[in-house]
């Protein structure tokens, strides 16, 4: 009678470790199958398209979104901004913006889709700072009287106007980049598309 207690607790310690054995594997397989399931940390940087709502955006105000983790300026430009833009043309690398940086619909003079509306990437083309908006006209700081508004890399002293041209003799080789967009409506574009 001995044994058969003996045996029965050897069984039945034999059935649980191999059930538990037979668990850890399974969830050993499960594991990298669940995590095939949820996007990569490369899909997550290449990034899903980003809405923005411009409504409550204010004549000469910036707003900035987030699209593939980079920072995106969202202009509402003034009359007086865009009456500015062609004047500057003499001072600017490339004024009729030539350089394939923005998509068809944004190959204007404004760089938009709507002219007072203007989006970009707010990465300085020169070693990837982001300026800061200056829409003070005549900053002494920035050129004085030439200076009608824009965007100033503070790193090594790049500057945009206000549809994102690069000025000549800056450190910045190009003009900042406009990304794919859309509107949805009125209020609302859709950055990442076309």
């Amino acid at each position: 009678m001995d044994n058969k207690e003996i045996n029965q607790g050897r069984r039945r310690f034999l059935t649980l470790a191999t059930a538990g054995a037979g668990g850890v594997a399974a969830l050993g397989v499960a594991t990298p199958l669940v995590a095939s399931w949820f996007p990569s940390e490369k899909a997550k940087a290449a990034g899903a398209s980003v809405e923005v709502d411009i409504s409550k955006i204010e004549p000469g105000q910036l707003l900035t979104a987030e699209w593939r983790g980079k920072p995106i300026f969202v202009l509402n430009r003034t009359e007086e901004q865009l009456k500015d833009l062609p004047t500057l043309d003499g001072d600017l690398t490339d004024p009729a913006s030539e350089a394939d940086q923005q998509p068809e619909s944004c190959k204007n003079p404004a760089r938009s889709i709507k002219p007072n509306v203007w989006v970009a990437v707010g990465i300085c083309t020169h070693l990837g700072c982001s300026p800061t908006y200056r829409p003070d006209v005549g900053a002494a700081d920035l050129g004085g009287g030439s200076w009608k508004g824009g965007f100033f890399c503070p790193c090594h002293g790049s500057k945009f106007d206000l549809a994102g041209r690069v000025f000549k003799g800056v450190p910045a080789p190009s003009n900042l980049v406009i990304p794919p967009y859309k509107y949805l409506n009125d209020n609302l574009i859709l950055v990442g598309e076309e």
